[in-house]
């Protein structure tokens, strides 16, 4: 039986201080990263879906690239709405210029990511300028034949959660975002992270999901203004390539991290 390829995704460390409910960020991902370890496969590559600091400083972006460098795999980032552009592509090297939108794409022979900025500068919704949408549409057209993951930080689905849905991605944002997928057959899931939470949804015909936040998740309450956060696990999800068919799994790291 032939080896599948498999793809770590985090979202949401957060390194930084102080902590958040006790919760220290490092210790957190310290939990993540030997839970990856502990796998019966080894893992192919890492995708991070944002907000790996919680300040956007330089030592950050450090820690982390030093905390996954252990893997000896690919790591590829893109900033969410606590992240800085430019100092996260002094980090990490990332293709661009200053704090111009972090987008590209990286052929992992199996299996190909492109990511595409949804962050818009001192936001917290995501959105997309119409150039990126453009470029997102030809960068798909180049290689129509390899199994692809699209990756950003704000996630094109609904939660139902009123405080996250505000903070989001709109209708309209999902809708231009579908019109630019839709004809790529080879996009085999859209990922994501923001909502400290697992979700799942579809865009364009294709699964739309969000890993779970390696620090802290939201509790989902539907009839509260404002989300709130609990030390109760921590998380990613796994996607497994085999052959031309995806598919994704949640792995849970139970338990609070404050103890």
């Amino acid at each position: 039986m032939a080896r599948p390829f498999l793809l770590a995704h985090l979202s949401d460390l957060h390194l930084g201080e102080p902590p958040i409910l006790g919760v220290k960020p490092k210790k957190s991902l310290r939990e993540v990263i030997a839970a990856i370890e502990d796998l019966p496969n080894p893992i192919d590559a890492i995708l991070v879906t944002g907000d790996l600091a919680e300040h956007g400083k330089l030592k950050e972006y450090q820690l982390a690239g030093e905390m996954l460098a252990g893997f000896g795999v690919p790591v590829l980032t893109l900033p969410g709405n606590h992240d800085d552009r430019a100092t996260m592509r002094e980090a990490f090297a990332i293709p661009g210029t200053g704090d111009a939108p972090i987008d590209y794409a990286v052929d992992l022979g199996p299996l190909r990511v492109v990511v595409v900025d949804s962050t818009i500068p001192g936001e917290d919704h995501g959105g997309f300028d119409p150039a990126q949408l453009e470029w997102l549409d030809a960068e798909l057209a180049a290689a129509p034949a390899q199994p692809t993951i699209l990756a950003m930080h704000q996630p094109p689905l609904a939660t139902g959660i009123p405080d996250w849905d505000r903070v989001n991605m709109s209708v309209a944002e999902r809708q231009r975002l579908a019109a630019a997928v839709e004809r790529h057959p080879q996009v085999r899931a859209i990922v994501g992270g923001h909502l400290h939470r697992v979700a799942a949804s579809t865009l364009a015909g294709r699964p739309v999901l969000v890993a779970p936040s390696a620090f802290v998740q939201a509790r989902p309450n539907f009839e509260t203004e404002k989300v709130k956060l609990r030390d109760i696990s921590r998380g990613f999800l796994l996607h497994v390539l085999r052959g031309e068919s995806l598919a994704s799994q949640a792995e849970i790291v139970a338990g609070p991290a404050s103890l």
